[in-house]
This record gives C-alpha cells, sequence and structure tokens, in this order.
C-alpha cells in the first residue's frame, strides 16, 4: 500500500471522452473513485488538465506563452469545481496554487501541504508549474515531489502503456513494466521527457491506468496489479 499518491487527472474525468464541460455521471463517477482511495487512509493530491474546456489545438494561432497560460487558468477553473464537488459529499478539500490568489485558493507552501494531509485533506494544485512551456504531466511530477508522494498514477483513458495506439491497432502490445529508460528510447508517448527527468531523479515510480474502469485507482494505492508500472530503473 501507498500513503501518499500524486494522480494525474485529464480534463475529460470531467465530460467523458471527446466531451466538453461538466457531465453529472462522469463527475460522479469521478467522487466514487477519489472518495475509494481516501477512505482507505491515503494522502492524496491531484493535479488536473483542462481538456474539458479547450483544446490545445484551439489556441494554435496564439504565441505559445500566452497559450500555456490560459491552459494554467483552465486546470484554475477544474480545481475549484472539484473542489466544490468533493466538499459537497463531505471530503475535505483545499486548492493550492501559485498564479491564483482568488479567495478559495492558498499559496503553495510545502509546511502547510503536510498539514492539510494530517488533518485528512485531498490537496489539488492548480495552475500547472505556474510557467509556461511546461506540461501538467511536468507539473504533475513536480507536485509529486513537492508533496513527498510515494507513487505517481497518471489516470488516462487506456488501460496502461502500449507500444502503438490499441484503439488504432488491434495488435498493439501492453506493457506491463518498463523503465524510464525504455519509455524514452522506444519514443512511448506516455509522460514528457521532463516529467521523466523529475520521476528519475527522485526515484518515483508512475502506474499508467484506465481512469474510467471502476476501482482502477483503489487497486493501484494497494499496491495491485493494474495499468503499466513504470520504474526510475
Amino acid at each position: 500500500m501507498y500513503k501518499r499518491v500524486l494522480i494525474k487527472l485529464s480534463g475529460e474525468v470531467m465530460c467523458g471522452e471527446g466531451e466538453r464541460g461538466f457531465d453529472r455521471k462522469n463527475v460522479e463517477f469521478l467522487v466514487r473513485q477519489l472518495a475509494q482511495v481516501v477512505e482507505y487512509g491515503v494522502n492524496v493530491g491531484i493535479v488536473i488538465g483542462a481538456g474539458n474546456i479547450f483544446r490545445g489545438e484551439e489556441l494554435i494561432d496564439l504565441p505559445h506563452s500566452l497559450a500555456d497560460q490560459i491552459g494554467m487558468l483552465g486546470t484554475v477553473i477544474n480545481a475549484l469545481y472539484l473542489k466544490g464537488i468533493l466538499q459537497r459529499v463531505g471530503m475535505k478539500c483545499v486548492v493550492v496554487s501559485q498564479i491564483s490568489s482568488l479567495p478559495s485558493i492558498r499559496p503553495i507552501h510545502y509546511d502547510d501541504i503536510n498539514l492539510y494531509f494530517d488533518a485528512g485533506y485531498v490537496v489539488i494544485f492548480a495552475g500547472g508549474t505556474s510557467n509556461p512551456f511546461f506540461t501538467t504531466d511536468t507539473a504533475a511530477a513536480l507536485r509529486a515531489v513537492e508533496m513527498g508522494a510515494e507513487l505517481l498514477i497518471k489516470a488516462t483513458k487506456v488501460d496502461g502503456v502500449y507500444d502503438s495506439d490499441p484503439r488504432k491497432n488491434r495488435d498493439a502490445k501492453k506493457f506491463e513494466r518498463l523503465s524510464y529508460r525504455d519509455a524514452i528510447k522506444l519514443g512511448l508517448k506516455v509522460m514528457d521527457t521532463e516529467a521523466f527527468s523529475i520521476c528519475g531523479r527522485y526515484k518515483l515510480p508512475i502506474v499508467v491506468l484506465n481512469f474510467f474502469e471502476d476501482g482502477a485507482l483503489l487497486r493501484a494505492v494497494k499496491g495491485e496489479p493494474v495499468g503499466s508500472y513504470i520504474s526510475p530503473e
């Protein structure tokens, strides 16, 4: 069992694959999955994307720095929404960010993060790394290290890492276990190189799993085989 984990969620968990906005059924499913993990006694940090609000290609005509800042603000919107729905069902939650000083958002201080976990709060990290030119994968790796996570879970719409897109290639091979070095060498688009570099430096393992599989998150924090396990070695 892992005692402290960072869960990287795509914005699509709010709306369903290929959809936009916030869908009640998907949001309720998200709450159930997170509640299972929290009730098991695990400290949970979350980084969430903004794909349910807009896609990167919609901002392609803007300077990269501006597009990234808009994306970071999108993650703040999702973080506040997630905070609201978790609190509605009785789960304690706090949003922390370096890019927003809204009344419901607190600045990131390492000592405070530990206090939040000790008090049973879910901690949502909003606003990416607080700098443009970095992905939410890199933000997830950075925040995982900052909070002292023992595992980074990348919750996607695919049940692990494959050598090609399993939705397009029926013969795609799934990797049950692999190393960061192998993932980079094989050009597998799991996480970007910066994220792998941070995780490798601090020996942080990653599990890639299908978020939409009921109970997958709980199985991962229990240390049970699920998805693909990526190790530093």
